[in-house]
């Protein structure tokens, strides 16, 4: 297949370089968004120091839907554990999540965080940085029995108690799991890991080995995933094509294919369940007034772009329970709103066939009006189950 056919990940300077530059396209977007006010963040900005230029309402809205899906997942797993418990960010970046932990009074037992060893030796940089402490009493303020125990074995590694940085490899599952255990990791602990648009930089087999090796060493765990879906189409095509143009190569691109080849790549490495979402689908689990608070923030003008984006990104997550803590029973509910799938397709589904009979040039105008029509449900309690819904459209 052309997928099979594409230049596989070739552990090259050029190669790895443009992976780690993802790191930065990340972090700027999210402080960009931060700055629009989607959601609070004040330890990005000592990260990245400006806000850089105008990102696109849909990139923010997008990542304001991934922070929102992936956090909402991460936290009912430390609390399920009563935060005795270990995570392990892979491939974290300049991420400021264990900082959000600790502000929400869930630190686990030990936040681990693993990243290619220059990115890691920028953000112990960052962390050690005098002004940087002062300006926002980052460490010696905010968290003193942390920083207490910080120990620097080396410019790729930082370690304490309860937070460790760690520069390796994930292509090198040996290497991994030895700096891992060097710093306390503790197999016999509920351990949750979290990668977010890093698996699929490495080929098939590599994440493979990856997610096998987390489910051989932890009896009780969860595996969060956030990455690209439905990447045989031509929108997906462009994405990668993109990419490419960067040097900048999806060598796991074939696990993305579907929501269920995504679940796949677990279940076939030794986990016991997984579940998938499509981020248009955790978009539309949002709370109503979340929603409202986001959309009024910036003016979208294409919701077509919006919901492209949104179909080609997904979380995935994977559990293995023998502690019984009820991992396994972990969904993505968003303040009850699991019913919102549903409807979202249904939808969906109404709009597309409704359209389909129009003059291309009134389906903009017909799409708005059925958006104000499902507010005015909204607004005066009109029950929106999909079938009453449906009615409602079709007289409309």
């Amino acid at each position: 297949s052309s997928m099979a056919a594409r230049r596989p990940f070739t552990d090259t300077d050029t190669a790895d370089e443009a992976v780690r530059a993802t790191c930065d396209d990340a972090t700027i977007c999210k402080r960009y968004a931060t700055s629009k006010g989607y959601w609070k963040d004040p330890y990005i900005q000592y990260f990245v120091r400006s806000v850089g230029e105008r990102k696109a309402p849909e990139i923010n809205r997008g990542y304001y839907a991934r922070v929102q899906g992936v956090d909402h997942l991460l936290d009912a797993f430390i609390k399920k554990a009563e935060c005795d418990c270990q995570v392990i960010n892979l491939g974290a970046g300049l991420d400021t999540t264990f900082w959000r932990l600790k502000d929400k009074n869930l630190m686990p037992r030990k936040f681990f965080e693993v990243d290619f060893p220059t990115v890691v030796a920028r953000k112990i940089h960052n962390i050690k940085k005098k002004t940087f402490c002062a300006s926002a009493s980052y460490v010696f303020q905010l968290l003193p029995s942390v920083c207490l125990g910080f120990v620097c074995t080396d410019a790729h590694s930082l370690d304490s108690d309860r937070y460790c940085i760690i520069g390796a490899d994930l292509r090198d599952i040996s290497s991994l799991d030895e700096k891992l255990k060097k710093f306390q990791l503790n197999p016999e602990l509920p351990t949750l890991l979290l990668s977010e648009c890093v698996l699929v930089y490495m080929t098939p087999s590599q994440s493979s080995n990856v997610v096998h090796w987390a489910a051989e060493t932890f009896h009780t765990a969860m595996f969060i995933n956030y990455e690209q879906v439905n990447m045989s189409d031509r929108f997906g095509q462009v994405m990668i094509e993109n990419l490419q143009r960067r040097q900048c190569t999806l060598a796991g691109v074939e696990a993305c294919q579907s929501l269920d080849s995504q679940k796949e790549r677990f279940l076939k490495t030794g986990w016991q369940h997984a579940d998938a979402l499509d981020m248009i689908t955790v978009y539309s689990m949002l709370p109503q007034e979340d929603m409202a608070r986001i959309e009024s923030l910036e003016f979208l003008d294409e919701r077509e772009l919006l919901q492209q984006l949104l179909q080609h990104y997904s979380i995935c997550w994977a559990t293995k329970d023998r502690l019984n803590l009820g991992n396994a029973h972990v969904t993505l509910q968003l303040h009850g709103r699991e019913w919102a799938c549903s409807w979202s397709r249904k939808h969906e589904t109404i709009t597309a066939q409704f359209q389909g009979h129009l003059h291309p040039l009134r389906r903009h105008a017909v799409r708005y009006c059925i958006y104000f029509v499902v507010l005015i449900c909204y607004a005066i309690h009109i029950p929106t189950h999909p079938l009453q819904f449906e009615g409602l459209v079709w007289s409309f």
